[in-house]
């Protein structure tokens, strides 16, 4: 048995150099299978190379985070930009990090509700015109907290902070029951995504990049004790889902059988599902732990 577990981790958990030299060609060759529309041999190798690259890069994420750290940390630009008060500060504070990041997402969010918004009058369709108000929503919780640390410096201020904290937690429960009233009308309707030539592939890596960086900064939010900070990656965590929702949508509708309605239904009425249980799971955790924190305050 062991000698198994050997086996399966030489063959599926590489270094780090391994896993990029592999990942990425996999990748590529994919993408470039799917947008040729290649049949045949060629596009099986391609998808097991695909899915065995998607396990090696899960698998190695850890390693290549590491071993990017390490490079940044010891390269002459580093040290530069530490040389500098703000450059240092943003290295080294991760509550300042957390706030500039804040802004970076306030300004994505405020593009996609604009872009959003423009498709759905240009298309008149309800559904971009819902992903619009649903993308405002997230930027108003964002603005909320930035409003937030900057009247009291994240840290500081908890009982401040966990108040914020419920607040996002209510809101992204509200948000939840429009976002399933959303998936119904898409499942019903037969709307979808349509992103036009090559830009599907760069929403893809977007989204998965999206949702593993959520992930991992939702993780060690939790070593911060930072409600505002663990609110924030919350926020980040729910907009990566619902763009692998419109990834998924899009990606049906360019490759799927355009006459299987009923897989395509299914398929998006089982996603969306459990995209509004984590989110639903997410936001009652959020309401319960303020609420029992700011009681024993």
């Amino acid at each position: 048995m062991q000698q198994v577990k050997s086996i399966l981790k030489k063959i599926f958990c590489l270094p780090p150099l391994p896993t990029v030299l592999i990942a990425l060609p996999s990748f590529v060759l994919v993408f470039t299978v799917l947008a040729l529309g290649v049949q045949g041999a060629v596009s099986y190798i391609a998808y097991f190379l695909s899915a065995y690259a998607m396990v090696i890069t899960c698998t190695g994420l850890p390693k290549i985070a590491r071993a990017i750290k390490f490079h940044v940390k010891n390269n002459p630009l580093t040290e530069k930009i530490l040389s500098i008060p703000i450059g240092n500060r943003f290295l080294n504070d991760i509550f300042f990090r957390t706030e500039i990041f804040l802004y970076q997402g306030l300004i994505i969010n405020l593009l996609y509700v604009g872009i959003k918004l423009f498709s759905g009058l240009y298309y008149r369709s309800i559904w971009f015109a819902a992903l619009a108000v649903y993308y405002m929503l997230l930027a108003v919780m964002r603005f909320a907290l930035i409003w937030a640390a900057r009247r009291h410096s994240m840290g500081q201020d908890r009982a401040h902070e966990l108040k914020w904290y419920r607040f996002c937690g209510i809101t992204l429960l509200v948000m939840n029951q429009a976002l399933a009233v959303i998936i119904i009308f898409v499942v019903h309707q037969n709307r979808w995504f349509d992103y036009p030539g090559l830009l599907i592939y760069a929403m893809a890596l977007y989204a998965f990049y999206a949702v593993i960086s959520a992930v991992t900064s939702l993780v060690k939010s939790r070593r911060h004790g930072s409600p505002i900070m663990s609110a924030a990656k919350a926020i980040n965590f729910t907009a990566a889902l619902v763009s692998m929702l419109s990834l998924e949508t899009a990606m049906i509708a360019r490759f799927g059988d355009a006459d299987d309605t009923v897989f395509r239904r299914n398929m998006t009425a089982v996603s969306g599902g459990v995209i509004c249980v984590i989110v639903l799971a997410m936001a009652v955790f959020m309401i319960w732990k303020s609420t029992r924190q700011m009681r024993r305050l």
